[in-house]
């Protein structure tokens, strides 16, 4: 399986509007970074069957340049009925982890205690907002 980057120009599948509304989330919320992203391992077929979804966010500047340390790695995985979120940054294996389900709970990556918000966290609560309105609608059925 190829996990070359995907960019908004390359959507060629089943699951093309859910990764092209997750660039633009990500765009829209993590400013002033462009963003493509990757499937870690299979992808999914449809959103629904995204009980253990991981997606790679790369971020990139204006000028393509690529920023390492700003990708995220998005884990959507489903517990009963629930949706969850848990959101991490790539290069910083220590950073604190952002768990979101009905409401963001920041967790330290060694112990998965509670914690503060990081000072960089309200933007990351943002995207995670954003991603839950994409997979749940107003009923709260799935999409």
């Amino acid at each position: 399986m190829d996990l070359s980057s995907v960019s908004l120009d390359e959507f060629e599948g089943p699951m093309d509007p859910f990764l092209a509304d997750l660039a633009k989330a990500a765009d829209l919320c993590l400013k002033p970074y462009r963003h493509a992203l990757r499937f870690s391992g299979d992808p999914p077929t449809t959103i629904g069957d995204c009980s253990d979804c991981v997606v790679l966010i790369e971020a990139r500047d204006g000028d393509g340049v690529r920023f390492p340390d700003r990708d995220l790695e998005l884990e959507i995985y489903r517990s009963g009925d629930d949706l969850n979120l848990m959101l991490s940054l790539v290069s910083d294996e220590q950073a604190p982890l952002l768990w979101h389900g009905s409401h963001p709970v920041w967790m330290q990556a060694a112990s998965g205690e509670r914690c503060d918000r990081p000072a960089e966290g309200a933007p990351l609560e943002a995207l995670c907002r954003r991603i839950r309105a994409l997979l749940v609608d107003v009923g709260g059925s799935e999409r």
